[in-house]
């Protein structure tokens, strides 16, 4: 699609006539009609004003023109894979598991593997192929080039250094020593856990990414810990084969 055709699409999903979204975005209706007649296109200014009132990437209102590819793990983005900056506008280089709440998730090439190469074997790569793969794509890519310079991937891993204190300071019967947190994305570890009044709740958000791991129990069974925390809580729960039927073992505010 054309940028022309995305944004007639867009303003017409959202109901909106020309003179309402040239409100939304500080233009008058004539520029509007101009942008989806394909007599021009949004400025830099309009087009960041646009991603944020559609919730779309700006490579999205300019008709997907670049294959966007995370530039610290190689994964392929789309809009609900682009991680975003701290004041909440995407940042088309990153996936949200390596770039999060404006911080740099990974400082070790190693550990980043050993995250994507677990997603990774399967039917299509044995563990050795996608280690192999993983090891001869990641130097090529611009945040393992420009680490030295980019430099937030120490400050973040002093925080996971200090979570991980944390989590080992409440010793909790059966759950291991923790080593190692890893960031997961809120829609997959947002587990719904029922209340002793009957009614369920959930505690995350499916869009923020938070830091995590899954545990074995030390007595053996076929149920886990499951362990989440940000800069403001520390989540403890333990649940079956799936994250099937959780429980909360502890909800702490930091």
């Amino acid at each position: 699609m054309e940028t022309k055709d995305v944004i007639l699409s867009l303003r017409t999903k959202k109901g909106l006539s020309q003179d309402e979204l040239a409100e939304k975005v500080f233009v008058t209706r004539q520029a509007v009609s101009r942008w989806e007649t394909g007599e021009t296109i949004p400025g830099t200014d309009t087009l960041k004003l646009l991603s944020e009132f559609f919730n779309v990437s700006i490579n999205t209102l300019l008709g997907s023109p670049r294959q966007l590819i995370c530039q610290c793990c190689g994964m392929p983005l789309d809009d609900s894979l682009i991680s975003r900056d701290k004041d909440g506008s995407f940042n088309e280089d990153y996936c949200k598991w390596c770039y999060a709440d404006g911080e740099y998730t990974y400082s070790d090439m190693d550990d980043l593997i050993d995250v994507c190469v677990a997603h990774m074997t399967g039917e299509n790569f044995t563990e050795e192929q996608a280690r192999a793969y993983m090891k001869s794509v990641l130097p090529k890519l611009d945040y393992w080039k420009r680490y030295e310079e980019l430099g937030g991937g120490e400050k973040f891993e002093e925080l996971k250094k200090q979570l991980i204190d944390e989590f080992n300071a409440l010793h909790i019967e059966g759950m291991p020593k923790v080593e190692k947190l890893n960031a997961l994305v809120g829609s997959y570890v947002n587990l719904e856990y029922r209340l002793p009044n009957g009614r369920t709740v959930k505690f995350l958000d499916d869009d923020t990414t938070y830091l995590g791991n899954q545990l074995e129990c030390e007595f053996g069974g076929d149920r886990c810990f499951g362990i989440l925390a940000n800069m403001d809580f520390l989540l403890v729960c333990t649940y079956g084969e799936g994250g099937t039927d959780p429980e909360l073992v502890l909800y702490r505010k930091r």
